[in-house]
């Protein structure tokens, strides 16, 4: 398996490569952490995992990642890499499979935040949320293309899955 992350953002990649680290670990896997700082470097990023012999990939969070998905997702596809991602838009754009916290309802928090400070509310009085609800897209077009079948009870549990 292999976990791709931004370096330039050290504090998520470090949480990133942290938290994954150790799940992994626990599930007896074998992580490759792999670096691109930005779309120029996913060519050598997929050339490094076809030498590394990665099942998988899991994408980190990161603004170099959202902006360029599309090319991501096409390049997991064109190297048979299957691959998640917290976000929707990555199935959508032809990836394999998202699973993340509801975008929609992070953005709700925020205004309802923005308003209670703009009220003033000091904002280190506010409690902190972490996300309850999470969503699971699947895109069964691409992976029939990976060779892949995702088991019934998957798709039942599934938010989305892509055709």
């Amino acid at each position: 398996m292999a976990l791709l992350i931004n370096p330039a953002d050290r504090a998520l990649a470090q949480t990133q490569s942290r938290e994954v680290l150790s799940a992994a670990r626990k599930l007896g896997l074998e992580l490759h952490v792999v670096n691109a700082n930005s779309e120029r470097d996913f060519d050598a990023v997929f050339a490094n995992l076809t030498r590394l012999q990665a099942a998988g990939l899991v994408i980190g969070a990161g603004s170099v990642f959202v902006r360029d998905i599309e090319q991501l997702a096409a390049l997991t596809v064109r190297h048979a890499m299957p691959a998640i991602y917290e976000f929707r838009s990555f199935p959508a754009a032809g990836g394999l499979m998202s699973y993340g916290s509801d975008v929609t309802e992070a953005y709700r928090l925020a205004g309802s935040y923005t308003g209670r400070v703009l009220k003033g509310e000091k904002p280190a009085d506010l409690p902190v949320h972490q996300a309850t609800k999470f969503e699971l897209h699947l895109n069964l077009k691409t992976a029939k293309a990976l060779g892949l079948t995702f088991p019934v009870t998957l798709l039942g549990r599934a938010d989305e899955v892509i055709e």
